[in-house]
């Protein structure tokens, strides 16, 4: 399995926006979200949202749960564990993730343990506004204790060049791209912002 894991840190940073944007740059990917919650809400359908801002191939399958909330609260909540997820095959994925990378997935595992199973090199979305600094540190921080690869940062909002020069050099880690807050957010505003994405981020 080749390709990306997008997490964020915290919920609603933009990781689908984003997951969409690397679609794009890459069109022979498929775009897989191992785990939802809140799809009760169909506008909270973040697999439905990167199908229609890429219009490439993405994978349906996973756990699937109706509450907004933390997946182990949800699944606790639908009366179920979730196991983590496994995917074999070739080919490139986008694999986003729900939540941070410490938020919890049934009693003994966290997001981050489904990109230890899965091995590969994860984007972080990060916001640019106050907070971002310690946020973006500590999520590259856990992602390294478990000797993940980080690809890089990208930092999504209004551009804010100090917090990214002090991510870049307390974190050791490459800013790859600001991405604004689209308006509107429509496949071509997207595809535009896409192409100024490296090309190189997947081997």
């Amino acid at each position: 399995m080749r390709g990306l894991f997008v997490t964020g840190t915290d919920t609603g940073v933009g990781k689908t926006v984003l997951s969409a944007a690397l679609m794009l740059r890459y069109p022979e990917a498929q775009y897989w979200k191992p785990i939802q919650t809140g799809t009760r809400d169909d506008t909270a359908d973040d697999t439905a949202e990167v199908r229609r801002l890429s219009g490439g191939q993405v994978i349906d399958e996973g756990v699937r749960l109706p509450d907004p909330v933390s997946p182990h609260l949800a699944a606790r909540l639908a009366g179920m564990t979730i196991e983590l997820p496994t995917r074999d095959g070739d080919g490139v994925h986008i694999v986003e993730g729900a939540g941070g990378v410490l938020v919890p997935v049934n009693d003994s595992q966290t997001m981050v343990d489904l990109m230890v199973r899965l091995g590969l090199p994860v984007v972080v979305a990060a916001r640019t506004t106050l907070g971002t600094i310690n946020h973006t540190l500590l999520t590259i921080e856990a992602l390294r204790s478990r000797a993940l690869c980080v690809a890089g940062v990208v930092m999504i909002g209004d551009p804010n060049a100090d917090n990214r020069a002090v991510i870049e050099r307390y974190g050791y880690v490459a800013v790859i791209a600001e991405m604004p807050r689209f308006d509107p957010l429509t496949r071509e505003n997207l595809r535009t912002w896409a192409a100024t994405l490296p090309k190189d981020l997947i081997a």
